[in-house]
C-alpha cells in the first residue's frame, strides 16, 4: 500500500449553516471483510473480489465496488451504493476505468481490482484519507443522527468521493478540518440543526494549494450533493462538501 502524506488537520469545525431533511443512510460496510471464495488467492487485507463484476450482477461485491467508484457518478449526480450493477453502476465504472487509464469497458475484472487494491489501505479507507481526520469529534462515531456504524460507514463513502476527486485534480493534498460530529459537538460548533455532519456524509475542506473555490466547482463532478463555499453565509473560510438526499449547492464567490 502507498504511504499516507502529512496533512494539516485543523481541530475547530465550522457549521454547514442549512437545515435540511435527513439524509438516507448508507448501508453500514461490515467490520470485517468476507473470506475469498474457495481456491480464490487472497489479494487484499480490505476486501478481495473473487471475479469479474458486470451490469446485471448484485450482492455484497457490487455494493463494495460501488463504495470505491462512487467519486464517479457524473456531473451533479450521486451513486446509489445498494448492491445492484445498474447502468450508473456501469457508467461509474468506466469513469473510474478512465481516469486511471484502463480500458473503459464498465465490467470491473482484474485490472479495475488490482488498481482499486493499490488505492486502498487494510482498514478500507482510500490510501490518501483516514477515519481519524473525518472524525475530530470523538473515537468512536457515536451520538449523530445515525448509528455508529451507519456514520462510519457513510464517512468512508465520503472519503472515496474525495480520492475520485483529488486524483482528477491533479493528486495534490486534499486538507480536510473536519467530518462526523455528534449531536452535541454540532451544537457546540453552531452546526445546521439537521447538519449532513451528524450522518457522517460530510466534510469541510481548507483552501489547500487548490483554493476554496476550485474545491468546490470539483466537487460538482465526484458525487457531492451538497456543496457550500465562499458567498454562502459562514462558508468564505472552507468548502463544505456533503452526500445525502436532494442537492444544494451555494457558492456564489465561485459561480455555483
Amino acid at each position: 500500500m502507498s504511504s499516507r502524506p502529512v496533512r494539516v488537520l485543523v481541530s475547530v469545525l465550522t457549521g454547514a449553516g442549512l437545515a435540511l431533511a435527513a439524509p438516507a443512510a448508507v448501508p453500514a460496510l461490515a467490520s470485517s471483510a468476507p473470506a475469498a471464495a474457495a481456491g480464490a488467492k487472497a489479494a487484499d487485507a480490505c476486501y478481495t473480489w473473487s471475479g469479474t463484476l458486470s451490469e446485471g450482477a448484485s450482492g455484497e461485491a457490487v455494493r463494495q465496488l460501488q463504495i470505491r467508484v462512487a467519486g464517479y457518478p457524473g456531473s451533479g449526480s450521486q451513486l446509489s451504493v445498494d448492491g445492484q450493477f445498474g447502468p450508473a453502476t456501469k457508467a461509474a465504472v468506466q469513469r473510474f476505468q478512465s481516469a486511471y487509464g484502463l480500458p473503459a469497458d464498465g465490467v470491473a475484472g482484474a485490472q479495475t481490482f488490482a488498481k482499486i487494491y493499490e488505492l486502498q489501505d487494510d482498514d478500507c479507507t482510500p490510501a490518501n484519507f483516514s477515519y481519524d481526520e473525518l472524525n475530530n469529534c470523538n473515537s468512536d462515531w457515536s451520538g449523530g443522527k445515525v448509528d455508529a456504524a451507519t456514520a462510519r460507514a457513510n464517512a468512508l463513502v465520503t472519503m472515496w468521493k474525495l480520492q475520485a476527486m483529488r486524483h482528477a485534480m491533479g493528486d495534490a493534498p486534499i486538507t480536510v478540518n473536519g467530518g462526523f460530529r455528534s449531536v452535541a459537538c454540532n451544537s457546540s460548533v453552531g452546526g445546521a440543526a439537521n447538519s449532513r455532519h451528524m450522518y457522517g456524509h460530510a466534510a469541510d475542506l481548507g483552501a489547500g494549494s487548490q483554493g476554496f473555490c476550485a474545491l468546490a466547482q470539483a466537487a460538482r463532478n465526484h458525487g457531492f450533493t451538497e456543496i457550500l463555499g465562499p458567498g454562502y453565509p459562514g462558508h468564505d473560510d472552507h468548502t463544505h462538501v456533503a452526500g445525502g438526499d436532494g442537492q444544494f449547492w451555494s457558492a456564489p464567490d465561485c459561480g455555483i
